[in-house]
């Protein structure tokens, strides 16, 4: 969180402060009814350009090509396969090559510095707070998944935690561990249990396919590939997959989190009937690639930061006002789409939790 002025109020944080600082353009602070002079000093670090180097890829066994571990994984890969070069609303042709680089170039406007460019991975960052950004892709998906459902403050104490409990990228020291001591280490990044499982489950598969705790062969493989093989790991979804195969492997692959996913139904680029995975395979294979990384790291930005296009908020919104100047959508009906969004995803999240408990318990049973 960021501290603001001298009532302290609360902002949260970016995930993708490595990338850009975010409240230092005079446009975006007004925009957003801040007070610039307020904001306690920002600290940019330099992030060193590092390819990937010095990596041994591993070879594809006849192990590493098994099948999904789980009916879950199974449903994941059935689903990947048939949306990966067309989309699962073919009928549906938003957004628009012209709409994604309106809302691209609008979006800079507000965004400090202008629309943000994809960098190598640096090795010295903090991979659950970078979304992934380090070389290593099996520390990249683990960061990953500890920044899921939580603030950037929580998953990147916890990914510290983990590093300084086990050695950092010692994948065999977490695989091998007590699952009391994981919870422990990652316990300041929330659902510890849920996600200490994950990680050593993810650990134990990735050691039984390749024979080594190693992924570093999907930076040579195509995107279907890459995409395929981490949605076949309990666990990791396509958002997540996504954030890998954009921060770590430099992909042209757009993640859909809750903040893309609402302001997408906001833009009416998504249909009414798209849930969030389903909006991710639409925009995937709609959007220009040249847009995607820009485009979803200055969606999350205005979809943590502007209050003006959420539920009972206040202030102005660019999107509202382009979908009105733009589109003709009334005011009205801007509002009413702002309102089911949300509603909408509330929805979706209650159905997950209901989801998540019944597989649970069959599993226990099983």
């Amino acid at each position: 969180m960021i501290n603001v002025g001298s009532n302290r109020r609360q902002l949260p944080s970016c995930n993708y402060c490595e990338h850009c600082i975010i409240f230092q353009h005079s446009t975006f602070i007004s925009f957003y009814g801040l007070d610039a002079h307020s904001f306690m000093p920002a600290v940019k670090r330099k992030r060193s350009i590092t390819p990937l180097t010095n990596v041994v890829p591993v070879s594809l066994s006849t192990n590493a090509q098994a099948g999904p571990s789980s009916p879950h994984a199974s449903k994941k890969l059935k689903l990947l396969s048939a949306y990966t070069t067309a989309s699962p609303f073919p009928s549906f042709h938003h957004p628009t090559n012209s709409e994604a680089t309106e809302i691209h170039e609008l979006l800079a406007k507000y965004t400090p510095g202008g629309a943000p460019r994809l960098r190598a991975p640096s090795p010295s960052a903090n991979a659950a707070r970078t979304c992934g950004s380090v070389p290593n892709v099996l520390e990249s998906l683990i960061g990953t998944i500890l920044s899921q459902n939580t603030s950037s403050a929580n998953s990147t104490r916890a990914k510290h935690s983990l590093d300084t409990a086990f050695g950092r990228n010692d994948f065999a020291a977490i695989a091998k561990a007590a699952r009391p001591d994981v919870v422990a280490a990652i316990a300041s990044g929330g659902l510890a249990n849920k996600k200490a499982k994950t990680i050593q489950d993810i650990l134990e598969s990735v050691k039984q396919r390749h024979g080594a705790y190693n992924l570093q062969h999907l930076a040579d493989v195509p995107d279907e590939e890459a995409m395929r093989e981490l949605v076949s790991y309990n666990g990791v979804g396509p958002k997540t997959a996504a954030c890998v195969l954009s921060f770590c492997l430099g992909r042209e692959s757009f993640a859909v989190d809750t903040h893309v996913y609402r302001l997408s139904r906001l833009l009416g680029w998504v249909p009414q009937s798209a849930d969030r995975v389903l909006a991710q395979a639409h925009l995937d294979v709609t959007l220009p690639g040249e847009l995607k990384y820009a485009l979803h790291v200055m969606m999350v930005k205005h979809g943590r930061i502007c209050s003006g296009c959420k539920k009972d908020g206040k202030g102005s919104c660019p999107l509202k006002e382009w979908l009105k100047e733009h589109k003709g959508v009334k005011a009205d009906e801007v509002e009413e789409r702002v309102v089911e969004a949300e509603e909408h995803i509330k929805e979706e999240e209650r159905k997950q939790v209901k989801t998540s408990a019944g597989r649970s318990k069959r599993v226990k049973k099983s």
